[in-house]
């Protein structure tokens, strides 16, 4: 089998901007060696049985040499694999890309170049600060701050806009050099940390005073802009040509410009590998994000209910689904046992939640009945016809779940099925950067869209020794709606903020009314 390795561009750092054919080949990958700076979300992308690889460099800590990586693209190429490159920003800026294509090249591998959107480019544009303008930018250079003492200072001084990646260990030697070169120390700098994640930060100042700006401060990742374009993303418009543009930032969003979270960090409890579109809305109103994973979703102990019920799935009349997992599960178990989709063309279905339908949406299907308020109990007080003498089949997580919808169905008059679908339960232990932020006090508001993270973030607190109202001191709580409120109350003593719509979109909106209060 002929083997192929994929150079692939990864991006700024968001998920977000990483390119379609990136996503494609991720999907497709046997292989995947990676680089310390790609979005951990990309991980998810690639297939259970992908072998990953994570040679990431980062400066001052101990990395895979380059030797390294390329003897293991030439060995999985040569055996067959299809391996993506996973190198963050562009492949051929600044990412030794060229002794990899050398590699590759001697060893007669083959291999292709997938562009990715590079810092250089994405930080300023994500600080407001347009690289060339027709006043003040007609063109600009990009450099590497790693080795200052061998770039030509002299020439770079007399370039109007310069964009610097590696320099944040050497910025002072950055500065010096432009000063002695007959650089204006006031001339504008931007440093960009962390660009396009919800960690990212920027720094504003000069060549006289960014020094001073961010001594004790770690610039790494950053990218230093320097010149006077980087005036036009200031709050001041000095003259009436600077208002056509009315101030990139009022378009982008500065951090100055975000949301009303501005300044708020938010812990998200989530399921362990699953993206949080929760932490989408949040960010986009301005808050820094911290992910706990708080439940590991697995197969459950046994397929034998759930393959006995799909074999005769024809002698049901609804489908019962709660859960985005749940769709998940019995779907991939619907393929596997090669059952054809449309043998579900005479069975009602009925979910509860908006992220449930969309999930089942995935399969091309449409719920037949969502129940207004996006809870378990409103499905049987608004189900749409008797229930007398109907046959229900509820996939449902094999323990933990929750009784009361199946004792109501059945005291209409249904027949319930219950089947285990998948299982969730608690990680081994808290992840140190959720931990050491919780300790620090660095929490503003903690959040649970269900009863299950509830119990597994107090089992995870209790399990270090701590007591859960001494972490959560001066820390808001945060609920989806009454059932997991009600956990809340059991657990944690108490309940600030609760959405009164049951969604993540209703939580978002409850928090930030709550904020500017």
């Amino acid at each position: 089998m002929q083997g192929k390795v994929y150079l692939v561009g990864a991006g700024p750092g968001n998920i977000k901007h990483i390119t379609l054919k990136a996503k494609e080949l991720l999907t497709e990958a046997e292989v995947l060696i990676y680089d310390a700076l790609v979005d951990e979300k990309l991980l998810d992308l690639v297939t259970d049985n992908c072998l990953k690889i994570d040679v990431g460099k980062r400066g001052g800590k101990k990395s895979t040499p380059q030797g390294e990586i390329n003897r293991l693209l030439v060995e999985y190429c040569l055996k067959g694999k299809q391996v993506v490159r996973l190198k963050s920003g562009d492949p051929l800026i600044f990412g030794r890309s060229t002794e990899e294509i050398l590699a590759l090249t001697n060893a007669g591998c083959d291999f292709e170049l997938i562009p990715g959107i590079s810092s250089v480019f994405a930080a300023p544009l994500l600080a407001g600060i347009p690289l060339t303008d027709k006043v003040l930018s007609g063109c600009f250079a990009v450099l590497s701050g790693h080795h200052p003492q061998s770039i030509d200072w002299e020439t770079l001084a007399k370039i109007d806009t310069l964009v610097i990646l590696m320099g944040g260990s050497t910025l002072g030697e950055i500065v010096r050099e432009l000063g002695k070169k007959g650089r204006s120390l006031s001339t504008p700098v931007a440093i960009i940390c962390n660009c396009s994640r919800p960690e990212q930060k920027i720094f504003w100042g000069t060549l006289k005073d960014i020094i001073e700006k961010t001594v004790g401060v770690s610039l790494s990742p950053a990218v230093i802009v320097i010149g006077e374009v980087v005036s036009l993303s200031s709050k001041n418009i000095s003259s009436d040509e600077d208002k056509v543009s009315q101030k990139l930032t009022d378009f982008i969003g500065l951090e100055e410009k975000k949301g009303s979270m501005l300044g708020k960090t938010i812990l998200v409890t989530r399921a362990a590998g699953q993206s949080s579109k929760f932490t989408e809305l949040l960010v986009a109103e301005g808050a820094k994000v911290i992910e706990m994973p708080a439940l590991v979703i697995t197969p459950p102990s046994s397929w034998e209910g759930l393959d006995g019920a799909i074999a005769s799935i024809a002698t049901f009349h609804w489908l019962i689904l709660t859960s985005a997992n749940g769709v998940e599960y019995f779907f991939e178990r619907f393929q596997v046992l090669k059952q054809d989709i449309r043998s579900l063309a005479g069975i009602k279905i009925a979910v509860v939640g908006k992220k449930t339908a969309i999930t089942l949406q995935k399969y091309s299907l449409q719920p037949d009945f969502i129940p207004p308020d996006f809870i378990a109990d409103s499905m049987v007080a608004n189900f749409p016809e008797p229930l007398t003498q109907k046959k229900i089949l509820f996939p449902r997580v094999e323990s933990g779940g929750r009784d009361v919808l199946v004792k109501e169905l059945t005291a209409q008059g249904a027949e319930v099925i219950e089947v285990a679908a998948y299982e969730s339960g608690c990680p081994p232990e808290i992840e140190p950067n959720v931990w050491e932020a919780l300790q620090k006090k660095e929490i503003n508001i903690v959040t649970f869209a269900s009863s299950k993270t509830v119990k597994n973030f107090y089992q995870l607190i209790t399990a270090k020794g701590e007591k859960v109202e001494n972490i959560l001191e001066n820390v808001a709580i945060a609920s989806i709606g009454p059932e997991t409120s009600s956990t809340c109350h059991q657990l944690l003593g108490r309940v600030d903020i609760e959405a009164k719509e049951y969604t993540l979109e209703g939580l978002t909106d409850a928090i930030i009314e709550k904020s500017l209060n």
